[in-house]
């Protein structure tokens, strides 16, 4: 039971930064907001 308690947080705060990294590798980086992305200004 030692053990498992030991091993346990090590698991998941590897699976916890697994995810992050998983996330900055599929989801686009955020634009700039200052720009809109599709906008068309016209006078």
């Amino acid at each position: 039971m030692a053990l498992l308690a030991v091993l346990l947080p090590l698991l998941m705060l590897g699976v916890v930064l697994a995810l992050g990294r998983y996330e900055e590798l599929v989801l686009p980086k955020a634009q700039d907001e200052d720009k809109p992305e599709g906008a068309v200004l016209r006078h």
